[in-house]
């Protein structure tokens, strides 16, 4: 499915351009334990709603940028430039970095 995402540099594109860099989440601090890395590195939320996202363009600009982007319909509903004041709210979509609980 093809849908238009706006980049903060070149305005909006074809997705075709850019690459996607998967859900913002936040990142553990140097000291944490392997099991908060582990949890950081491979373990994805993938719900179906608004999820803020790290995106590439690979064919314009060069630049990462993030986007809110609701999973269900690909409606992009903003895009944030890299570097520029600070990152919005973790969305619902995003993962924290805590690793799971214990059963």
């Amino acid at each position: 499915m093809s849908f238009l995402l706006g980049c903060p540099e070149c305005g909006p594109r074809r997705v075709e351009e850019f690459s996607y860099g998967g859900e913002l989440q936040r990142r553990p601090s140097e000291n944490a334990a392997d099991l908060a890395w582990g949890h950081y590195l491979y373990a994805r939320r993938n719900v179906a709603g608004v999820q803020t996202e790290w995106w590439y363009h690979r064919l314009g600009c060069s630049r990462w940028f993030l986007a809110e982007r609701d999973t269900r319909t690909n409606e992009v509903q903003r895009t944030f430039p890299r570097g520029v004041g600070e990152l919005p709210a973790l969305m619902q979509g995003a993962k924290h970095s805590e690793p799971f609980p214990p059963l």
